[in-house]
């Protein structure tokens, strides 16, 4: 999980590891630290971290790298009894997860409000030599929802006026305007249109993808042929995948979408998966934890959607 205006948005992209396509030991090792060790003070001996980052292909040098490099991050705290090193999450790395566990989790849900038709707009001239303060710029808007319908021109259908302003403010950008618009022309979607700025075949193909990727492992959890081992990994994939959404559809107003749009179906299933796959997970924690400290292993423990929102509004 990683996250979710100011303040989070910098912390993630200052200190948090980037979440890419296929094993990144650090993101990953954060995720699973978040996702079944999160309320605990107690620490994990070095070795089960490493042998918990094997049950998906990472060796233990890079296993062991990306626990030095975390605590240098100031996202592990570490302790020493004897020869053997301990870790566990610091403040910064839970404040960091847990804001954006909650953006992730709510992504999809239906809010029953509708679009009033208008869109967010943010036109800014950043200039070359500040090419650092540009690219903050766009990370920031990227991640309240906003892509360029043009190079200095970006739009959003749902964003916090505020939050982008505290933005535009928070990195000195003079030469930046924030308003809200209606299209006029051209007045349906097309060239030119704020909805263009979003590739919607790709963005179908891409929930689509979702949905017959995770709906069969559904099937197989229901039939009981899922290994504990298997649904670790599986469980982890799930929500990596589903992660990736909210930077690729600011929940884009159904009123403006095509007929059988796949978010609300690709939602369900993630819940599901994401669910259902949580206790046979924790078991496979419990089991790689309990070789290297058996004193502590029944503490790991997941949460479900619905028990980490509850926890999250608090």
């Amino acid at each position: 999980m990683t996250l979710a205006v100011p303040g989070v948005a910098e912390l993630d992209e200052a200190v948090m590891p980037r979440s890419q396509i296929g094993a990144q030991p650090q993101h990953l090792l954060i995720t699973l630290l978040g996702d079944y060790w999160f309320d605990h003070t107690e620490q994990i001996p070095s070795a089960g971290l490493v042998d918990l980052l094997a049950e998906f292909g990472i060796s233990a040098t890079s296993a062991r790298a990306a626990l030095s490099r975390l605590t240098r991050r100031g996202l592990l705290r570490s302790s020493k009894s004897g020869r053997r090193t301990f870790y566990g999450l610091t403040p910064l790395a839970k404040r960091v997860l847990s804001e954006g566990l909650g953006r992730i989790l709510a992504f999809g849900a239906e809010s029953g409000e509708s679009w009033d038709g208008t869109w967010l707009v943010v036109a800014f001239s950043v200039p070359e030599e500040q090419r650092d303060v540009r690219h903050a710029l766009r990370s920031r808007l990227r991640w309240q929802g906003f892509v360029p319908l043009y190079d200095g021109v970006w739009v959003s259908p749902r964003s916090d006026d505020e939050a982008v302003e505290l933005i535009v403010s928070g990195l000195g950008v003079e030469t930046a305007t924030v308003l809200r618009s209606t299209a006029v022309y051209p007045s349906a979607s097309g060239a030119g249109h704020p909805l263009s700025a979003w590739n919607l075949d790709e963005l179908r193909d891409t929930y689509e993808q979702f949905v017959e990727e995770f709906a069969p492992l559904l099937e197989r959890v229901r039939l009981g042929q899922v290994t504990a081992a298997e649904a670790l990994v599986a469980r982890t994939a799930v929500m990596d995948t589903w992660r990736r959404f909210p930077n690729l559809d600011p929940e884009l107003p159904s009123g403006a979408l095509p007929d059988r749009w796949p978010r609300h179906r690709s939602r369900g299933i993630f819940i599901r998966a994401y669910d259902s796959l949580g206790p046979l997970a924790e078991l496979r924690v419990q089991q790689i934890v309990a070789a290297h400290a058996p004193e502590i292993a029944q503490r790991a423990a997941h949460f479900t959607t619905a028990s980490a929102m509850a926890r999250i509004t608090q």
